[in-house]
């Protein structure tokens, strides 16, 4: 996040009886970040919601479609669904940008469902909502990387406390889930999750610094245009997808779910989310990872997922992390 420098004011005025002493100008501390808007606020309660419940709806569907049929499926209907804003937009984007929206459609929307639904096919979802928190880690280390981003010594703490907790989550906590599927104790496919929020963090810092200007829906709407054909090429004639919804029982329920998951947790919260990073900053926005592994937890407890003590620890580093990542100057 850039930080003003400190500007030097001007001499201050003094009365004649003790005008030949000298000036001494004043350095006004350096100001922080500008305040988020209460909009701004209510965005990121919504998304954080929407989110959270993104990891229950992705094990729903996995009871009956494979990890690459539900991360196909999830792309194309929510391309699809967009494809009336996105063909009345695609004329009015600069060419110059469709690189941009191609990288960030692929590493921040393509693989991450792919990798989040092959990571729940051994984790429970609760868990995956609190590894989800690396996004803003992540976003922080792209941001300074690449994109100019002060990495600061607090901030690097921050990052090491969120890597630290996904190490006690992985590698100690286990799984967590009684009801999980078969080979849930394999933790460490959690670095499918790591590897996704990495893309996530990439993702953020490209929209915000290499899409700002255009409206929300145009970047939603044409980053999910690029990946949504071959998505939707794949999952209809590299699939089993068409025949399980004809003959195996409870396919159009688990279908629904995934629909639910493709209209509110990509095409809908892409559009608020974009928006929201036009509002206020790529590290306030990915603070939504505050939020989402409280929801998370909440509707995988709902649903019969066991929760310990490992789980609470490493859920407790990974966010006093990104809390000193988004406290940090």
């Amino acid at each position: 996040m850039p930080i003003s420098s400190p500007l030097a004011a001007a001499p201050v005025s003094v009365p004649p009886a003790v005008a030949a002493a000298p000036e001494v100008p004043l350095t006004p501390p350096a100001p922080g970040p500008p305040a988020a808007p209460a909009a701004a606020w209510g965005l990121l309660l919504l998304l954080a919601t929407i989110w959270g419940t993104s990891f229950i709806l992705m094990k729903k569907g996995l009871v009956v479609f494979s990890a690459l049929e539900l991360g196909a499926c999830r792309v194309s209907v929510a391309a699809l669904l967009l494809l009336p804003f996105a063909v009345r937009q695609v004329g009015r984007v600069e060419r110059s940008r469709f690189k941009w929206l191609a990288l960030s459609g692929v590493v921040g929307t393509l693989l991450p469902a792919f990798l989040f639904a092959y990571a729940e096919t051994r984790l429970a979802s609760g868990l995956a909502g609190v590894l989800n928190a690396l996004t803003a880690v992540f976003a922080l280390l792209v941001g300074a990387l690449l994109f100019g981003q002060r990495l600061t010594g607090a901030r690097t703490l921050g990052v090491g406390l969120g890597l630290l907790g996904t190490v006690v989550l992985m590698g100690l906590g286990g799984a967590g889930a009684a009801t999980a599927p078969a080979g849930a104790s394999n933790a460490w496919y959690g670095l499918y999750i790591v590897v996704a929020t990495a893309g996530y963090g990439l993702s953020v810092n490209v929209i915000k610094y290499k899409l700002s200007g255009l409206p929300p829906l145009t970047v939603t709407a044409v980053l999910l245009l690029l990946i949504g054909g071959p998505a939707l090429a794949y999952l209809l004639l590299g699939t089993a997808f068409v025949q399980k919804l004809a003959v195996v029982p409870g396919a159009w329920a688990a279908f629904g779910y995934i629909a639910l998951l493709a209209t509110m947790s990509t095409a809908v919260a892409m559009v608020l989310f974009n928006k929201l990073l036009q509002q206020s900053t790529a590290l306030f926005a990915s603070s939504s990872t505050y939020l989402i592994p409280i929801v998370a937890l909440g509707l995988g407890a709902l649903d019969g997922e066991a929760f310990n003590l490992w789980h609470a620890a490493g859920m407790a580093i990974i966010l006093a992390g990104v809390f000193i990542i988004h406290r940090a100057r």
